[in-house]
């Protein structure tokens, strides 16, 4: 039996994918614990995953669009969660004693810590964000991006000749993603492409299964965890889409209650979230409607479910991009889309069968990379010092 420590930010699309690598080495007697802000990491993994909390405070990307919303993510949240985390996860290396560490790469205080220790860490690139180098077309940009990792590592006292970034392990970087969505973007060689991680999730009991209605096409709506603040007119838009010009056409919209009206007719559902791998898995949906994000592509790739995507920000759209030139999906503007056109794209979508085929063949060679249980085969490896396993 190994230990395996899960450093993950606390954000939904992040937390799912580890969760499931979590659960597989659990499976198989490996003791696993988390740590990060408490109060979000139990509303996720439920009361029986033992967390090591860091501290509650609030970090958030403001958004924006193209190298704003880069500076954003990097200001905003992953130098100012790294920097508050840091020490609290020392504090809980020494108590936990693990074998290895799982590290987001959006959660370089773990990468920090593993080295300061002398321990075996891998990756978890659950996006395309900081896969292949995406700006390497602009030095400057990653220049910048360099300098503030470098002073993270400056700030946690590590020499400086040691530096190694801690987005990329050494030793493994496990991608949940696959060649399909990433096209032929050049990857580290330690890089690992196991696919979407998918796992069974708890039962979402306050969903309104009733509300759905049969008679209609059902279309899951979802921004993301990290778009509430840039999201609303979108869902706006959407709603009168469905309302105005979607005839036959449901709604399914995951959102802030608040962030739309009360008074819907019965063609839009508003949950706070919504249980998509419990309603991909049932069939309940026909198309889904996002922000491009890797793991709500990966997931409805994975159960054969078309896509529109009107990618926001970060490596959205290279993602969306790589979808509609599968013919997977299609692609709108988020900025400017309008309602009738958005409806003419969930119609096409809906109705033209390529798009459900073409899905269905992405979904099998994504889920070929072999999900959870080939990461917790690398992850064992890794500990063990064994061959990569191919």
């Amino acid at each position: 039996m190994s230990r395996f420590l899960m450093v993950v930010p606390p954000l939904t699309g992040h937390v799912n994918p580890a969760s499931g690598i979590a659960e597989e080495l659990a499976a198989r007697g490996h003791e696993v614990a988390w740590t990060g802000t408490e109060t979000v990491f139990r509303s996720l993994l439920g009361p029986d995953a033992r967390v090591f909390g860091t501290g509650t405070r609030a970090f958030r990307a403001l958004g924006g669009h193209g190298l704003a919303s880069l500076r954003s993510l990097w200001e905003g949240f992953v130098v100012p969660y790294a920097r508050f985390t840091t020490k609290p996860l020392d504090a809980v290396v020494r108590e936990f004693r693990p074998d290895a560490l799982l590290v987001d790469q959006h959660t370089p205080a773990g990468a920090l810590i593993a080295h300061r220790h002398g321990l075996p860490w891998a990756s978890l690139a659950p996006g395309a964000m900081e896969l292949g180098r995406p700006y390497r077309a602009l030095p400057q940009v990653e220049a910048w991006t360099a300098g503030l990792l470098a002073e993270l590592w400056r700030r946690a006292g590590l020499p400086a000749a040691e530096f190694t970034d801690p987005r990329f392990s050494p030793y493994l970087v496990l991608a949940t993603t696959g060649r399909a969505l990433l096209g032929d973007l050049p990857l580290p060689p330690q890089c690992a492409l196991v696919g979407p991680v998918l796992t069974e999730r708890s039962a979402d009991p306050a969903f309104p299964w009733e509300r759905l209605d049969p008679g209609r096409r059902t279309v899951l709506v979802t921004m993301g965890t990290m778009s509430d603040a840039v999201g609303a007119d979108f869902l706006d838009r959407t709603v009168r889409a469905v309302t105005r010009y979607g005839e036959g056409i449901q709604a399914v919209i995951a959102a802030p209650r608040g962030a739309l009206p009360a008074d819907l007719p019965d063609s839009v559902v508003v949950v706070d979230r919504a249980p998509i791998l419990e309603l991909l898995s049932k069939g309940a949906l026909d198309a889904v409607l996002c922000h491009g994000g890797m793991n709500t592509v990966g997931e409805s790739l994975a159960h054969g479910v078309p896509l529109l995507m009107a990618p926001i920000r970060n490596d959205q759209p290279f993602v969306a991009q790589r979808v509609a030139e599968a013919g997977a999906g299609l692609r709108v503007p988020f900025a400017r889309v309008g309602p009738q056109v958005i409806a003419e794209r969930l119609r096409q979508v809906l109705d033209e069968t390529a798009h459900r085929t073409a899905a269905q063949l992405i979904g099998r060679q994504l889920m070929s990379g072999g999900g959870a249980v080939s990461a917790a085969d690398r992850l064992e490896a890794l500990v063990t010092g064994s061959p990569t396993v191919s």
